[in-house]
């Protein structure tokens, strides 16, 4: 497939075999990071967290979604957002007003419900773009405020990456190196995989070192397949239906903000790989629709949040195939596997260590994506507004680790320190003369940040 030098648009030319196995290629690309999102939730509540049987359906089934929105144009793949993971983590550790006294179970539905509200946003967003147009609204979002909330998004997550790892601190390194290697040398698909290679290569090494006796450093066991002893091969996903609280909405909503830039880099990224300007035909509204419907919708059942996955825009500028019939045979694949609970228990063993290792990397290249927002966009520091505005993100952000609770008529509300972040950036962005940025007058900086409205420029 890498022999191919002139793209193929209708992948039916190459038959339905080689359609089926670009589907799983997909599907693979996609798998590493989608799965990896309900492994983390399930750290922070304790075992009582998102399903992975309900991650890989709502993926799938969004997926098709998107596709159906967005005319069937458009060769995205939807899989779990990592951006809303500072949110759960927030909510599972929330114990005043009616959170008090539940259960980690019980506090799930409430997370799931800031999901539906945020995917809302998306739609709001949609309908201003649609009637205002794109320039204006991103005049709102400058890299001086994007840039410093994505470093925080990272930022506040490191310390579960070290929490995780310290349970075993050589199984860690082996995921840790595994992902290096794979991402640095690997060679074909296996460097676009690099996530997946270093949760399987590490999966092997805890089942040899759990044969061999070795165990973690409580002393406790590195594997228990009790579960999946018990498990079904076959069997429907575990569906639950959301809940909504002010509280767990104002954790969550806001995280809109980023997951909505993070979806316009992907989409103008796609339009640059395959060389259709998708922001025009179809048109942004359209894929903020269904990106946004398709996250309610998932978080409607405890499901995690959508987002267009840059994964498989690797897997299209390496097969040269961008046939969106192909990636809707990867969400079919997706959907398939939802319903065999003993291949998501399986995935539902792996050591919290693993977890650690693979997350050092995904935190750790969240912030290094803000660093490469806010240098690659020429964000001049010397100017005090830029300095005050980044200064005061961070420092919200990161200082308001256990938020921010106060009542409202009579309900007690909290803000996680991204949200207060968020909204002081935007604020004092509005608010401070002098601002140095326009949005579309450097062309080559909106397209290393992702949304340049000419796709196919190349620099």
């Amino acid at each position: 497939m890498n022999s191919q030098t002139q793209p193929i648009r209708d992948a039916r030319t190459l038959g339905i075999p080689k359609m089926l196995l670009l589907g799983l290629q997909h599907m693979f690309a996609m798998f590493g990071a989608t799965i990896l999102v309900p492994i983390l939730v399930n750290n922070y509540f304790q075992g009582e967290g998102l399903s992975v049987q309900v991650t890989l359906i709502c993926a799938g089934l969004g997926t098709l979604f998107f596709h159906v929105c967005s005319k069937l144009k458009i060769p995205a793949f939807l899989g779990s957002s990592f951006a809303f993971l500072g949110g759960f983590e927030t909510v599972s550790k929330l114990d005043q007003g009616i959170f008090a006294g539940m259960s980690m179970g019980e506090k799930l539905p409430y997370a799931c419900g800031g999901i539906v509200v945020a995917g809302g946003l998306y739609l709001v967003l949609a309908l201003v773009i649609k009637a205002i147009g794109v320039r204006k609204v991103m005049r709102f979002l400058p890299p001086v405020v994007t840039g410093p909330i994505i470093i925080c998004i990272g930022l506040s997550l490191a310390p579960t990456a070290v929490t995780n790892a310290s349970g075993n601190w050589l199984l860690a390194l082996i995921a840790l190196a595994t992902i290096i290697v794979f991402n640095i040398w690997g060679k074909g698909m296996f460097k676009i995989i690099p996530i997946l290679m270093g949760v399987v290569v590490s999966y092997l090494a805890a089942l040899i070192m759990n044969a061999a006796g070795m165990t973690n450093a409580d002393g406790s066991a590195i594997l228990n397949f009790a579960a999946v002893h018990s498990a079904n091969w076959v069997g429907l996903p575990p569906f639950e239906l959301c809940k909504f609280n002010i509280t767990s909405v104002l954790v969550m909503a806001p995280i809109a903000l980023a997951t909505m830039m993070e979806h316009i880099g992907d989409i103008s990224a796609i339009s640059a790989t395959v060389g259709e300007n998708y922001i025009e035909d179809p048109g942004l509204h359209r894929t903020l629709i269904g990106d946004g419907i398709a996250t309610s919708l998932a978080a409607l059942v405890c499901g995690p949040a959508n987002t267009t996955y840059g994964e498989n825009t690797g897997v299209l500028e390496l097969s040269k195939v961008y046939d969106p019939r192909v990636i809707r045979i990867a969400a079919l694949y997706a959907i398939v596997l939802s319903f065999v609970p003993k291949v998501a228990e399986i995935i539902g063993s792996m050591p919290s260590a693993i977890i650690g290792g693979v997350s050092f990397m995904l935190y750790g290249m969240i912030s290094a994506i803000g660093v490469r927002n806010v240098v690659e966009n020429h964000v001049d520091f010397t100017k005090s507004r830029n300095l005050i505005i980044a200064a005061v993100i961070m420092v919200c952000a990161l200082g308001f680790s256990g938020g921010l609770t106060f009542m409202v008529g009579g309900t007690s509300v909290t803000l996680t320190g991204l949200a207060i972040a968020a909204l002081a950036g935007i604020i004092l962005n509005a608010v401070l003369p002098g601002n140095d940025y326009t949005f579309g007058a450097d062309v080559h900086a909106d397209a290393n940040r992702g949304v340049d409205m000419r796709p196919t420029f190349k620099g």
